[in-house]
């Protein structure tokens, strides 16, 4: 069945950007809470007494909130676009931010925060095939999935700049008690700015967060998707998504969970917190322009997404390596400076976090019609247990880091060969052009 379509107005118009300004707000905090300690762990070593167990752990607490995944694709799927979507969407949207509003525990606040994630990096599929015409999906997917990203971004930025950091000291032992009281105090300050943030985007959205536009903006809008059983069915019986699956689940999976702790990486080979975050931050806004870019690119030339993976995990494996080889001075020889850390780290970044867009919109057009938030959903809690598999053997191999950082050229390999044997097709792009002409 298709509801009546009609032109979006001026006013309809202008809400969906707002409603995606939200969404994405949302992702943006969420982000940034998660990644508060990675980019600090010297300082709160030092101030709290943090071990590298702990760094790794506060992170951990993000893929394990993942573990309700499904839980919330489910009231996605029967709150969010069977008749009820304005109440089901509150619900969602209260337990999003309720949950990033609980920061302040450390463990406990981090794992609160951490199931969050699955609303804010699931729904951007769902938000952007509700709100906008075919020819603008790929930038709303865009936007509101890569804001999630440009919060840990913002993390790697402002944990460094406020915090002081205790590299150059000849020994933790040594810095006076003043300075230890100074460090925690630029810690509290952080985290009470990050609750002042939060609070206004938690009244923003209660103030201002329609469910639907008054007439869907295409034909894949308005028509039906299958139940939340039959979706699950149609995934795991659907060999090409099993594929792109795991192609995008393993190489994000991993460089979250390396981007996640890349100060404490970083620190051996004698880089500054500051460095490693300003390292970190410029990845991530670079992957996050650029993925902004290609999505603008792929909404006006058509089915080209496979092309454009093909091109960024071909940087990808070619940045990780050089990368990996050059943290391995001793045995290779090449040149460890800062430039070119930052290069190598950077243009990964820029690779890998600019691709998840493009694979979100592939996922949706290989297995349409099944809801956006269920499929989006398996792939991110995919990627989110590679990540958890990763961190959890840094939990205990936290004193050397070759070994991580040559899961990063395995996995974009991997990711590349899958995608090269990917057949890839558009049933939702088909279905808007066929029908609405």
């Amino acid at each position: 069945p298709v509801r009546r379509l009609a032109p979006l107005s001026g006013r309809v118009y202008g809400r969906r950007w707002l409603v995606l300004l939200l969404f994405s707000l949302l992702g943006f905090a969420q982000g940034l809470v998660w990644n508060t300690w990675g980019p600090i762990q010297n300082s709160a070593r030092l101030a709290f007494g943090f071990s590298g167990w702990d760094i790794a752990l506060l992170v951990f607490w993000g893929p394990i909130g993942f573990a309700p995944c499904f839980f919330f694709m489910w009231l996605m799927d029967k709150k969010g676009e069977r008749g009820r979507g304005r109440r089901g969407r509150a619900i969602v949207l209260q337990m999003t931010v309720i949950s990033i509003l609980y920061c302040r525990l450390i463990h406990g606040g981090q794992l609160l925060n951490g199931l969050a994630g699955p609303t804010v990096m699931n729904a951007a599929p769902f938000l952007s095939t509700t709100w906008f015409s075919p020819d603008e999906r790929a930038t709303a997917t865009a936007i509101a999935s890569l804001l999630n990203y440009l919060g840990c971004a913002g993390a790697f930025l402002v944990g460094p700049l406020v915090v002081p950091s205790p590299n150059g000291t000849s020994h933790p032992l040594l810095v006076s008690q003043s300075s230890t009281d100074r460090i925690k105090d630029r810690i509290e300050a952080v985290l009470y700015a990050e609750f002042g943030m939060v609070s206004l985007i938690f009244s923003a959205a209660l103030a201002y967060f329609p469910s639907r536009p008054p007439f869907p903006p295409s034909v894949a809008a308005a028509s039906q998707r299958l139940s939340y059983r039959r979706s699950f069915c149609r995934l795991l019986s659907n060999f090409r998504f099993l594929m792109i699956a795991l192609a995008y689940a393993i190489p994000l999976g991993v460089f979250s969970g390396w981007s996640g702790v890349l100060d404490l990486i970083l620190t051996p080979v004698h880089v500054s917190q500051v460095d490693a975050g300003w390292i970190g931050f410029w990845s991530i806004v670079g992957g996050c322009v650029v993925g902004i870019a290609m999505a603008r690119f792929a909404d006006f030339i058509r089915g080209m997404l496979k092309f454009i993976l093909l091109l960024l995990l071909s940087g990808a494996t070619l940045a990780s390596t050089w990368f990996t080889l050059t943290c391995l001075t001793s045995v290779t020889h090449l040149p460890l400076t800062t430039a070119t850390l930052y290069t190598s780290c950077i243009l990964l970044g820029i690779f890998l976090n600019s691709s998840v867009p493009i694979f979100f919109e592939l996922f949706v057009e290989t297995v349409y019609p099944v809801p956006e938030g269920i499929t989006c959903g398996v792939v991110t809690f995919l990627s989110n247990v590679f990540m958890g598999v990763l961190l959890f053997f840094l939990t205990f191999y936290h004193t050397e880091f070759s070994w991580f950082n040559w899961c990063l050229p395995g996995s974009c390999l991997l990711s590349l060969l899958l995608i090269l044997c990917f057949r890839e097709s558009y049933d939702r792009l088909y279905l808007d052009v066929v029908v609405s002409v």
